[in-house]
């Protein structure tokens, strides 16, 4: 489905699915869906995992509730039944940030076990954006051949890597790029990061910094 497709009343607005897993660094997951609740370019459905749950606690301080809050819809884990199960229901794709080397084996093999992972399946049988924010360092032989089974899939796998020629100054920049770019992904626009304009013009910058 084509953001054209969107506009030509397919739907109201674009829909956009988050899921979120129990890989280290919630604050992934949170930036993006408040980031998307400001531009209100999309709607969003958000998917949070077992694991997750715990690690939003123990590294964001606060609670699955407070995540929940800034999606558009939620849904339960377990509810094969919602809608973002069903290739019928009409989405932009869905991006998984981050994304635990579990669910990126799962998504590889086709193992869907719950809903995150049965979304990210409906992605790739329906040929829509599948991003996979993975959060893992460093990487062993069997991560690397998961994700090259995803991308053969078709997916897009975007480790959260930071850039500098933005020359962030703090973790929110660094952050912002990382939203900035999964948002490119789908086709969002956002002016979340200022973008790259040639050497001449970070020369232009630094004199002015100075």
């Amino acid at each position: 489905m084509t953001t054209s497709e969107y506009r030509n009343g397919a739907v109201a607005k674009p829909r956009l699915i988050v899921g979120v897993t129990g890989a280290s660094a919630p604050h992934l997951a949170i930036h993006l869906l408040t980031a998307l609740r400001r531009l209100d370019a999309v709607e969003t459905h958000l998917v949070i995992s077992r694991a997750a749950h715990r690690t939003i606690e123990l590294e964001s301080g606060l609670r699955p509730e407070d995540v929940t809050a800034l999606a558009d819809v939620h849904h339960q884990r377990g509810d094969i039944a919602a809608t973002i199960a069903s290739g019928s229901f009409l989405t932009l794709g869905m991006v998984v940030v981050p994304c635990s080397m579990k669910t990126l084996a799962a998504v590889a093999h086709g193992y869907s076990d719950d809903l995150l992972t049965r979304a990210a399946d409906v992605c790739l049988k329906e040929r829509r954006r599948l991003v996979l924010v993975t959060r893992e360092t460093p990487l062993s032989l069997v991560h690397l051949r998961n994700m090259a089974a995803v991308t053969e899939a078709g997916a897009t796998v975007l480790p959260p890597v930071p850039a500098f020629y933005q020359r962030p100054t703090s973790i929110p920049d660094v952050l912002a790029h990382l939203s900035g770019k999964i948002l490119d992904q789908f086709g969002i626009r956002h002016e979340l990061f200022p973008r790259w304009a040639g050497a001449a013009a970070a020369r232009h910058t630094e004199g002015a910094v100075r």
